[in-house]
């Protein structure tokens, strides 16, 4: 397994693909070890950095009702035997500074959630760790404005940085992708990533979920990577209609082999 130097060094390569992928929420063991076994396969195949990313409690579900995961004891014990068993970097978003701490024990990249990207304390505890740290843009900020995020990571000691576009909030229960983000969010000198699937989310526009556009994924992830994107974000699922979370918007894992290598080309030819 790759200590962080090396993983950080495998996400600034500026000829490499990184690609951060799994199903949006820890469902259970058996999905995440299929989803994590299919896109090794395939990510080694295609010559991509893959890393593995599921959650283990998604704290801002539109209903209270809704699935949140297993929690974070037995989410991180599912995270550590993917990590162990396919020897993949893992990413695991937090929401508060004690989750940070327990999940920068086990995991190789901490995640901001887009909600939470001003929240200064857990930016801070998140850098503290010492594991990179991926903040993701809030829906309601402009690309400039994440310059400012990534001073408070930066003060708060940090170096291994990523910053991940997500969309921006478009009326009501609508997302769009300003592709200048990108080369903006470029000029604060860390990686940049593009969440495809939560960029086609439409939130809240199920009633009591949300829903969401997959088909829209891949077009946009090929408009990303022709402008400057590092790496890619991209939730997937055996059995999208069928996920307890985001399903909508996440593309089915038998089509992953096929889209990443559309994307590829276009990676490689603007590189």
């Amino acid at each position: 397994m790759l200590n962080s130097a090396a993983i950080w060094k495998k996400l600034n390569s500026p000829r490499r693909l990184f690609l951060i992928a799994g199903p949006c929420v820890i469902e259970n063991e058996k999905l995440c070890r299929q989803v994590a076994a299919s896109l090794v396969k395939t990510c080694a195949q295609l010559g991509i950095f893959y890393v593995f990313k599921a959650s283990f409690d998604k704290a801002n579900r539109t209903s209270g009702k809704a699935f949140r995961g297993p929690g974070i004891a037995a989410g991180l014990k599912t995270l550590a035997a993917i990590r162990e068993e396919f020897g993949v970097p893992v990413l695991t978003d937090v929401h508060n500074e004690e989750q940070a701490a327990a999940a920068g024990a086990v995991v190789d990249i901490l995640q901001i959630p887009a909600f939470l990207c001003r929240q200064t304390d857990l930016i801070e505890a998140a850098v503290a760790t010492g594991k990179i740290v991926n903040l993701k843009k809030g829906q309601f900020l402009s690309p400039p404005e994440m310059s400012r995020v990534a001073e408070k990571a930066r003060l708060a000691g940090g170096s291994r940085i990523m910053l991940t576009e997500r969309g921006t909030t478009f009326g009501y229960n609508n997302l769009v992708v300003d592709m200048r983000s990108i080369p903006i969010m470029k000029t604060a000198g860390f990686p940049v990533v593009f969440d495809a699937t939560h960029s086609v989310q439409l939130p809240g526009g199920g009633g009591d979920k949300s829903s969401g556009q997959r088909e829209f994924a891949p077009v946009l992830a090929r408009a990303a990577l022709a402008v400057g994107a590092d790496g890619l974000f991209i939730e997937t699922h055996p059995e999208p209609d069928q996920a307890l979370s985001d399903g909508p918007n996440m593309i089915p894992l038998a089509e992953m082999p096929t889209v990443l290598r559309s994307l590829l080309k276009v990676y490689r030819a603007v590189r």
